[in-house]
């Protein structure tokens, strides 16, 4: 089967192998990924993995930024409007999935700052690689939320768990150098280098042994499957926490660029 991509509005493609198909996250706003662009990271692995002509696929970002997380007029929306907030959970759960059951291998490509929706994608890419100078963080608790999306499935598999707590409870900013060090990301280069090592690892394996590739990853994501309940549970709680005060002082503060004052205790 093959899939026409023309739909698209906030994903851009292109084939720089005939094997090989690149998306490139493009809305203009640092790559901030607005309802539209949620849903088509959602929908995008469902039609690769459908795509006969697509062997393998490359997820990056246009200009210099990879993405700068989730557009706040979005965030908002999910902590003021129920139907909002569970379709977007639903695409949350679905993205991170999606991924995950993707038959293709997926090669991400980040640089400038990698944040959100998009670092879901970046991070959970079958090889990720980033420039040593990407900045790189989760910012759920900055925000006021717990920390779902990809986290709990995946980050302390990849650095361990102290690692996963000190950066997924602080938010603090680290390098592609230092997420190649801990293992969150496969490797980090330079940024002159990203885009051709990018197509070099999407073309060996698009250029590879097929069903020896495809097993390889269905079944090192196994390990990713049985961590299922936990991301569950933290998607659950992220969204729990939209509802919150904490969320809303969060959104705040960072539309007005200043430190967070959040609740001194709270019953939880």
């Amino acid at each position: 089967m093959s899939i026409d991509y023309e739909g698209y509005q906030r994903l851009r493609f292109d084939r720089p192998h005939p094997r090989v198909l690149r998306i490139t996250m493009d809305n203009g706003r640092m790559n901030t990924a607005d309802a539209v662009m949620h849903a088509e990271l959602v929908r995008i692995w469902q039609d690769i993995d459908r795509d006969d002509s697509v062997a393998c696929a490359i997820i990056t970002g246009a200009g210099k930024t990879f993405s700068a997380g989730g557009d706040f007029a979005m965030v908002r929306a999910i902590t003021e409007d129920f139907d909002t907030r569970t379709r977007v959970w639903r695409e949350a759960r679905d993205m991170v999935y999606g991924i995950i059951n993707c038959r293709k291998p997926v090669v991400s490509a980040m640089r400038g700052v990698a944040v959100g929706a998009g670092l879901v994608c970046g991070i959970l890419a079958d090889v990720s690689i980033a420039t040593k100078e990407c900045r790189i963080t989760d910012g759920h608790t900055r925000l006021g939320v717990a920390a779902g999306d990809h986290a709990a499935i995946i980050w302390p598999l990849l650095c361990g768990m102290a690692k996963a707590k000190y950066y997924l409870l602080t938010c603090d900013l680290l390098n592609g150098a230092e997420a190649e060090r801990i293992g969150l990301i496969s490797l980090a280069v330079e940024d002159a280098e990203l885009d051709t090592k990018a197509v070099d690892v999407a073309t060996r394996l698009a250029e590879g042994a097929q069903s020896a590739i495809r097993w390889t990853k269905y079944a090192l994501n196994n390990w990713l499957r049985t961590a299922g309940p936990a991301f569950d549970a933290s998607l659950a709680m992220e969204f729990m926490g939209f509802t919150g005060p904490e969320v809303k002082e969060g959104l705040q503060s960072h539309l007005e660029k200043r430190p967070p004052a959040f609740p001194a205790t709270t019953e939880v």
